[in-house]
């Protein structure tokens, strides 16, 4: 949905995830349809965008409408902003509200960026939800949505069939998220690995994810064996079946594997199960054996173990809100 004075990035960047996603895999096929109260406006940049289809009465059973936000004023020629809103602008947002409220139905996913959030809670569909967007909108969504729960410090959130995410890029984290649910996590990695960003961060990862750690590097035996890891962490992947896998003898892998990512498969493996122990703990209230059994370690002593490894603060530290 795109609305009056669009914020350029906010369609840019998880489109570009779903274009690339469309490139490098057939299971899914994403079809885009760009939809909106105006066939063309200005964006943020004061860069035309046209083509834009009418609102239309029904959505497709399972669509995604993706939600994207809005800036004050637009910037124009010489580089000063523009006024504030037109009545032309009043009015599309009024439609967009009114589209909202009648169109979208419990069985499709609505995923909002940036201030894309503001339009979802003006039309009621965030009420008993919980929910984020830009930090400096936050407080304007709480006023608009009071019924919602709006979390701060989020890059995004997600409640059922509502996805929401922070500030302008972490619209392209939530798209990855979105993409290795119905995909595979061998895809997001690919497709983050293109666009040269990090993959599945939270709002206390550090700064280089260990999804795309290891990664710098040309040689594609490697790069298969870490793809089969990253697809499915939680399985206990030995030696002699990822040497199979990857075409070379057990010591060849081991060696080459050192040599590339810089550490064993066995401690790459590891920083993915720590990294999935990591968001368990931050979006849910699993108790700590629960935890290190999804993220699959045999017990939260191992967790723990392999967690120390990483990070100099308990796993207890990430979580979000009062144990």
């Amino acid at each position: 949905m795109i609305p009056p004075r669009l914020l350029l990035l906010d369609i840019a960047g998880p489109l570009e995830v779903l274009r690339r996603a469309n490139q490098l895999q057939s299971e899914a096929r994403f079809d885009v349809r760009y939809v909106g109260p105006a066939p063309l406006l200005r964006t943020s940049i004061n860069l035309t965008v046209s083509g834009i289809e009418p609102l239309p009465e029904r959505l497709p059973q399972g669509a995604w409408i993706v939600l994207a936000g809005d800036v004050e004023k637009i910037m124009s020629w010489g580089g000063s902003p523009e006024p504030d809103h037109s009545k032309s602008d009043l009015a599309s947002e009024a439609a967009i509200i009114q589209w909202l409220r009648t169109a979208i139905q419990p069985e499709h996913k609505l995923i909002s960026i940036c201030s894309g959030a503001l339009f979802a809670g003006r039309a009621g569909l965030l009420d008993g939800r919980s929910c984020t967007t830009h930090h400096t909108c936050c407080a304007e969504l709480a006023g608009l949505a009071p019924k919602a729960r709006v979390l701060e410090d989020r890059l995004y959130v997600e409640d059922g069939n509502c996805y929401s995410s922070a500030g302008i890029t972490t619209g392209v984290d939530l798209m990855l998220h979105l993409v290795g649910t119905l995909i595979g996590q061998v895809h997001a990695v690919a497709v983050a690995r293109y666009l040269v960003v990090y993959l599945r961060r939270s709002g206390g990862d550090p700064q280089l994810s260990p999804w795309l750690d290891g990664r710098n590097h040309m040689h594609p035996a490697v790069h298969r064996v870490q793809d089969v890891i990253a697809s499915d962490p939680t399985k206990s992947w030995s030696l002699s079946r990822l040497a199979r896998l990857a075409g070379l003898s057990n010591r060849h892998l081991s060696r080459l594997f050192h040599e590339h990512v810089g550490m064993s498969f066995l401690d790459y493996n590891n920083r993915l199960r720590v990294s999935l122990a990591r968001e368990l703990l931050s979006q849910t209230r699993l108790d700590m054996e629960r935890v290190a059994e999804r993220a699959g370690f045999s017990s939260s002593r191992q967790l723990r173990r392999a967690w120390r490894r990483l990070y100099p603060t308990a796993p207890r530290s990430a979580r979000v809100g009062p144990e």
